[in-house]
């Protein structure tokens, strides 16, 4: 079960937010991850069948929130699908799930720590400046989750703001890209590693589930808080996708790294689109340093990571040892990552990390279940294909890094007898 008796003893984590709170935390991670960094090598992939990577990606980002909400509602503790595996499944899978979404997570942390300094300060500052924000951002989230929350209200209010100007302008007289040129990324294949990418996009809303011991009332908060933020953003993902579309095409998409900007041309809103794309990014590492704290504290508290990453602090009541921790290994990642590589590093283990949370739900008790079972398959399912059919690089790089996974534990379990 989680959680052993030696865990109840100290300071714990205190339920401070309400179910508006959650839905921004996850809103600051999904904006932030999808509209200035994921469109470019979705397009890339997926060419003029774009759009419909982007429906593939939110159906099974529906499925995923369901079934997440679903184990929220009968576990409402920190930690998400490493919690919900270990207590549905067993041990292993619990730490299959734990481990993708703390390796692949810290890497989208260092990407979205560099696509913020891309846009505010010259190339040769770009990593002084990252490592700058990832400093500022782990100390909000140690000074407690309540600052956390009031930061995420306060950028993605903001960047909402500015997209609806920036999309306005981009309508009113937006620049013309080159057209698609077919590749070896379309067909199927194409799609399918489009929507691979995009749904790195939309996986913020497991920001919500990792804060289950923080939310008010969370066996109604937490499904409530997934469903709203992962449907604001699927209409804001479609709505900036289709713009882009009819001004730039596939192919301006695709050969652009900074597109709404492209879009945009020579107007006079252009530094709009560095404010938003600045704001949005500090947004989702803000979410993101949340979430990783906590999953790595409910692994330290069964020992799956060292046992002293449990700690909670007993003043501001937040896994301060886990946010440094995890602070310091995004500041490690930002050395030696490109925003490309992230993204599909980050996709491979949020993808396993969903197929485990959509069979746990399918093997919860019928009592316990709020989705029929075929949703929970179809999602299963879904996460299998994606994950296999993402880049050759980002299928190597995450089979890697589950090998060292696994062997980490053996190595642990053979330690303690």
């Amino acid at each position: 079960m989680l959680g052993n008796s030696e865990e109840t003893v100290g300071p714990k984590l205190q339920r401070r937010l309400g179910t508006s709170d959650a839905v921004m935390i996850g809103l600051g991670a999904m904006v932030g991850a999808g509209l200035f960094s994921a469109f470019t090598p979705a397009a890339a992939a997926a060419g003029s069948a774009l759009l419909i990577s982007l429906v593939l990606a939110a159906a099974l980002a529906y499925a995923n929130a369901r079934s997440s909400a679903q184990l929220a509602a009968r576990y409402p503790t920190s930690g998400g699908t490493y919690a919900y595996g270990r207590e549905v499944l067993g041990q292993w899978p619990g730490f299959i799930a734990g481990w993708g979404f703390v390796v692949g997570k810290t890497a989208s942390a260092a990407a979205m720590a560099l696509t913020f300094a891309t846009y505010v300060v010259p190339d040769a500052w770009v990593k002084p400046v990252a490592a700058a924000a990832v400093l500022l951002l782990v100390s909000v989230n140690y000074l407690g989750v309540t600052r956390t929350a009031v930061a995420a209200r306060i950028i993605v209010s903001s960047v909402l703001a500015l997209l609806a100007v920036i999309v306005v302008m981009i309508l009113a007289g937006g620049h013309s890209g080159p057209d698609y040129v077919p590749g070896a990324g379309t067909g199927i294949l194409g799609v399918l590693q489009g929507a691979g990418l995009l749904f790195f996009a939309f996986a913020g809303y497991a920001r919500i589930a990792t804060l289950g011991e923080e939310v008010r009332n969370p066996r109604t908060a937490i499904p409530r808080a997934i469903g709203i933020g992962l449907g604001i953003v699927v209409v804001l993902y479609a709505a900036v996708a289709a713009v882009l579309i009819n001004v730039l095409g596939p192919g301006g998409i695709a050969q652009s790294t900074r597109p709404l900007a492209t879009a945009l041309g020579d107007s006079w809103a252009l530094p709009l689109v560095q404010i938003a794309a600045a704001l949005a990014s500090l947004g989702a590492l803000l979410a993101l340093i949340a979430g990783l704290g906590r999953t790595a504290m409910a692994m330290a508290r069964e020992r799956d990571l060292p046992h002293a990453l449990s700690a909670i602090h007993p003043r501001f009541s937040t896994p301060h040892r886990a946010e440094l921790a995890v602070g310091a290994a995004v500041l490690l990642l930002i050395v030696f990552f490109d925003l490309g590589t992230a993204i599909g590093f980050s996709s491979f283990g949020v993808l396993v990390y969903y197929l485990i949370a959509n069979i746990a739900a399918v093997k919860q008790p019928r009592g316990e279940r709020l989705n029929p079972v075929w949703l929970g398959v179809a999602g299963a399912i879904g996460c299998a294909v994606l994950v296999v059919t993402l880049p050759t690089s980002a299928v190597i790089g995450g089979t890697v890094m589950f090998a060292c996974g696994i062997g980490y534990r053996l190595i642990r379990l053979r330690a303690l007898g």
